[in-house]
């Protein structure tokens, strides 16, 4: 991502992350705000920005056309539209399409190449790789992590999804029980379980509980909301973080706000999260199986875990949303 010294001009041709991948994007407006004015929770220069390519739709018949994809966004989202940039996103996409497509060469009886060593595109005629196609080959081996989401799960996932994309509604804030509180309650009932598969529970859940957590509190502005719940997000800041009455040291995460229906966003979201990084195929495994044992989990409880009826949002916070 970009630095704070980088700069962006309005009408500027760049790469904008969207979740773990990169697009290309144009800066529409720019803005630099403060506590006061902020409209995603987050201050300084922000852009906003138009994804190349996504299409216009129209959220009412009484409304005109727009682009619900349009967004601000902080300059950290930003990268300078170059080659350098161009290959990143292409080794993004790359690792996020890479199991798709070993599970569809499986399926049809080929291995994706023409022969040992690499595919057609980076095979000489005598039959020796080129260092081109090598390297390829190095920046698309990641790390790749497919996670076995319960149907249970993919439902709430969905029903979830159009509660707040079509339904304009919105999870009730502050949540019971929160993202810290399920993944305490989570690090408990793994532990006093005596027959547990996990690989050494008692050592490496701890890490993994504060890694989620960590990551939730990172991600969730980022990664883990629709564009309709940004001036709830916003508002949480303020109420619990940025906000004039908060007190220095009273200040919460959003892990400590928000609850199971943010949390399963991220939890299925971690293959992403693995592609990207440079995890050991062993850290990988460990990953996989403490989130599977976490679904399981939530598909237990999910009666106390997740929310039946999603608050309806107001005229005034519709309008603010589309703004």
């Amino acid at each position: 991502m970009s630095t704070s010294t980088t700069t962006f001009a309005q009408n500027e041709r760049v790469l904008c992350y969207h979740g773990p991948m990169i697009y290309e994007a144009k800066i529409l407006k720019i803005g630099n705000w403060d506590e006061t004015n902020t409209k995603i929770g987050t201050v300084g220069p922000h852009f906003f920005v138009h994804y190349k390519g996504w299409k216009q739709t129209r959220v009412s018949v009484a409304l005109p056309l727009n682009n619900a994809w349009d967004e601000w966004v902080p300059a950290a989202r930003l990268l300078k539209y170059n080659e350098t940039n161009l290959e990143l996103a292409k080794t993004l996409k790359n690792a996020s399409t890479a199991s798709t497509s070993k599970s569809a060469n499986k399926k049809s009886g080929t291995g994706g190449s023409t022969g040992t060593g690499g595919t057609a595109s980076s095979r000489r005629k005598d039959g020796r790789g080129t260092k081109r196609g090598r390297d390829e080959d190095d920046t698309n081996r990641r790390p790749d992590m497919k996670l076995n989401v319960p149907e249970i799960l993919k439902v709430l996932l969905v029903d979830d999804w159009e509660a707040v994309t079509k339904n304009n509604q919105l999870v009730t804030l502050p949540r019971s029980p929160t993202v810290a509180e399920i993944l305490h309650d989570f690090q408990e009932f793994v532990l006093l379980q005596k027959d547990t598969e996990l690989r050494d529970p008692a050592v490496l859940l701890p890490t993994v509980i504060s890694g989620l957590q960590v990551y939730f509190d990172r991600s969730l502005g980022a990664n883990l909301l629709y564009r309709f719940e940004r001036p709830q997000y916003a508002e949480i800041r303020k109420r619990f973080v940025t906000g004039p009455n908060v007190k220095v040291g009273t200040e919460k995460e959003m892990s400590a706000v928000y609850g199971a229906e943010h949390l399963l966003r991220m939890v299925v979201s971690l293959p992403q999260l693995v592609s990207t990084s440079s995890m050991d195929p062993e850290s990988v495994g460990i990953v996989k199986d403490y989130a599977h044992e976490l679904m399981a989990y939530m598909v237990k409880e999910r009666e106390r875990l997740f929310q039946r009826d999603y608050d309806n949002a107001s005229p005034q916070y519709q309008n603010v949303s589309r703004s």
